[in-house]
């Protein structure tokens, strides 16, 4: 179906400093009504999508959801633009540091390149620290916002050295003894996330959650895949050279192999235990996940593939089993169609203490 579409104002632009540095276009909108929720404000991607889109400050936009979930501007309305509608123009400073930045060659982002800029400092943290990655709850945007104002936070491994500075943190407003243990315990567990997590954690430039993971199933402890070459990191399936030449150029930097020597000294997990994967009667089979599940859906994935098994996004008549949880919808059914194996979680329980 064609996504729903509406018209309103940009009233201005704004730019956003990413964990890389990437300083992104956002237009500030006109609160309007579209496809069950408010919209006000839209990504405009990068300099040259405004140059191509012809988009002034003042315009009458029509916007849509793609695939009904991000909002963006699909083109300006030309014949309501103003005679004195102002140009967008490319920032030359970082609106956060005001360092000068720059544009890459055959790259249509710009890039403020000051590693400590209190942006990148932010995003990177807050990348660090989420569910997909470290997974560290309590330590979400807004407090990572707060340390990082304070000086408590400036780097991965400060995160760390927080239970040093319990009593600064229970001078903090809202901070009482419970929150701060809870913290601190959360930080703590963080340290048993599988290399994997860890690797993507980092936030190494096109190292995405899955690209991590069969990098590290390939070399299994981070001194190998430091010393790996371009070629030996692009021969992994799926493994582009953006991805390889992107790792090498990362582990040639100084300040992150200090920085990974630091979080190993903190006790981060850098290697692939030997007992993470099993061989067992569901390994090399395929899940696939729907529904609401009673434990998180990493947590479950995790378990499938600890025991040798695989997860994919979409079922086929080559999927092995359905994880079902409660409102499983099309998945299901084409499941059901399919003649596919189907668990509820009491199941898939039951099979995975029975490997």
């Amino acid at each position: 179906f064609k996504a729903k579409q509406a018209k309103t104002k940009s009233n201005a632009v704004t730019w956003q400093v990413g964990r890389t540095g990437a300083v992104t276009p956002v237009a500030e909108l006109e609160p309007v009504f579209l496809a069950g929720s408010t919209i006000s404000r839209a990504t405009l991607h990068n300099y040259d999508e405004i140059l191509r889109k012809e988009l002034h400050i003042g315009d009458i936009v029509v916007i849509e959801k793609g695939g009904d979930v991000i909002p963006k501007i699909v083109e300006a309305d030309i014949n309501e633009r103003s005679n004195n509608a102002e140009k967008i123009m490319a920032p030359e400073y970082c609106p956060v540091c005001n360092s000068k930045l720059v544009r890459l060659e055959g790259e249509a982002a710009i890039y403020c390149e000051n590693f400590e800029c209190k942006a990148q400092v932010t995003n990177r943290l807050v990348h660090f620290a989420s569910r997909g990655a470290m997974d560290i709850e309590g330590l979400g945007e807004s407090i990572i916002q707060l340390f990082v104002e304070l000086g408590l936070l400036k780097s991965f491994t400060d995160i760390y050295e927080l239970k040093d500075k319990k009593e600064i943190l229970l001078n903090l407003d809202r901070f009482g003894e419970k929150s701060v243990n809870n913290l601190l315990n959360a930080i703590e567990n963080s340290k048993k996330q599988p290399f994997n997590k860890l690797l993507f954690a980092l936030g190494i430039r096109y190292v995405g959650a899955g690209a991590a993971k069969k990098i590290v199933n390939e070399f299994k402890t981070i001194d190998k895949l430091i010393i790996a070459t371009e070629e030996e990191i692009s021969s992994i399936h799926e493994i582009g050279t953006s991805i390889s030449s992107s790792l090498v150029a990362y582990f040639n930097n100084k300040h992150n192999l200090d920085l990974i020597e630091k979080l190993k000294k903190q006790g981060l997990t850098f290697s692939v235990e030997k007992s993470e994967t099993k061989i067992s009667n569901i390994t090399g089979k395929s899940f696939v996940l729907t529904g609401t599940l009673s434990i998180k859906r990493e947590d479950a994935a995790a378990l499938i593939e600890k025991h040798g098994g695989k997860v994919v996004a979409s079922v086929s008549k080559n999927t092995d089993f359905v994880l079902a949880g409660e409102s499983a919808g099309s998945k299901l059914e084409k499941a059901l169609k399919l003649g596919v194996k189907i668990l509820n979680e009491d199941e898939f329980y039951k099979l995975i203490n029975s490997l």
